[in-house]
């Protein structure tokens, strides 16, 4: 008993010691840990920065509309009859005048015939009864009835060959012709459609805008039009008609642009999107879209500031500022209050910023930013 109790006091003996250093070298380990923690200091975060700008801005109004021809119709027929000839392709420019199509005049050929040789006939009577009128060799009845013949076969020959004329379908205006719906030998009624023709140069657009623009808007301004089939091209235009009246119903006045297409890309019943450039014009304070931090409390931006620091060393640091937003121009917005002309603001990646937070200003991977920017670029 007395062993065991000596070979306890030994194993204590032993532990004591290792478990004493054991615990010192933690303490230590732990120490030395807080010492380096208090003296790390976290690296400045890498941020993209753009300078607050001023620029001349022309408020513009955003709005929808339709292409419509200057000149456009359906081409229709003006009497029944046969096709006999049709003179063009499907999708051919045309002149005005040009012949289109020629309904069967057969009948109406020999009817004229026949009507211009009893219209010489009766003006050779006439020219008789004339000559006879002068020796007093004719009474005046005889001498009416030569008259009113004559006018008579004259009427005949004018109406069959106004006939004939309708029969003739020609080009009103000059144009682009659509697809043919009729073929040779078709028989036709009168008013039935040939095919569809339309001056795309110039063309209009037509748009509406509710009625408290009509202070600000008039005929001249300029007009920025884009359809989704030419995405990377927009037409240039001027408004040239604004409705009298405003629709009772929805309020709004209807517009009329006018636009240039040489190359006939703009095509009527095409859906487009315009921009209405205003005359007026005012200084507008720019920053990119991407620099707004949008919060549930108000929208704001970090602007990087000089800070000094400790041993009077300068370092830059982001404030976190309350800004009031307007109106949206390509890859910017206008701050209308919050921050003035020149303050160097981070543009992207703005989610991951608090105030106070170190910097440094790396503008190797900004992106850039248009006032008019396109798919590729945007």
């Amino acid at each position: 008993m007395r062993r065991k109790f000596l070979w306890v006091l030994v194993g204590i003996a032993i532990v004591i010691p290792i478990g004493a250093v054991v615990i010192g070298t933690k303490i230590y380990q732990f120490q030395a840990m807080a010492e380096a923690g208090a003296q790390f200091v976290i690296p400045p975060e890498p941020v993209n920065v753009m300078a607050a700008r001023e620029v001349e801005w022309h408020p513009r109004i955003s709005s929808v509309g339709s292409i419509t021809a200057v000149r456009g119709t359906v081409i229709g027929t003006e009497a029944e009859g046969v096709v006999s000839r049709i003179n063009f392709q499907p999708g051919s420019q045309v002149e005005q005048g040009d012949v289109l199509v020629q309904l069967d005049t057969r009948v109406e050929e020999a009817q004229l015939r026949s009507a211009q040789v009893a219209a010489q006939w009766a003006r050779v009577r006439y020219n008789r009864a004339r000559e006879l009128s002068k020796t007093r060799h004719i009474s005046d009845a005889e001498m009416d009835s030569a008259s009113n013949e004559l006018q008579q076969t004259e009427a005949e020959v004018r109406y069959l060959q106004a006939v004939m004329d309708r029969k003739t379908i020609r080009a009103p205006f000059a144009g682009k012709l659509g697809i043919l719906e009729i073929s040779v030998g078709n028989f036709l009624d009168k008013g039935s459609p040939v095919v569809s023709l339309q001056a795309l140069d110039p063309v209009f657009v037509e748009f509406s805008l509710p009625q408290q623009h009509l202070g600000i808007i008039g005929e001249g301004l300029n007009v920025l039009v884009r359809t989704d089939s030419y995405p990377d091209h927009g037409f240039e235009g001027k408004i040239t008609a604004i409705n009298p009246a405003v629709d009772p119903s929805t309020r709004n006045v209807r517009l009329q642009a006018t636009l240039n297409n040489p190359a006939g890309q703009l095509r009527p019943g095409m859906f487009v999107s315009l921009d209405l450039k205003l005359a007026q014009s005012r200084r507008a304070l720019l920053i990119p879209a991407t620099a707004v931090h949008y919060g549930p409390r108000g929208n704001s931006v970090f602007v990087v500031e000089e800070e000094q620091g400790e041993e009077n060393a300068e370092s830059m640091v982001v404030r976190q500022r309350t800004v009031k937003l307007g109106d949206r121009m390509g890859d910017f917005v206008i701050v209308e209050e919050g921050i003035g002309s020149g303050d160097q603001v981070v543009s992207t990646g703005v989610f991951k910023l608090r105030t106070g937070m170190s910097v440094v200003i790396d503008n190797r991977l900004a992106p850039e930013f248009s006032l008019a920017p396109r798919p590729d670029n945007s």
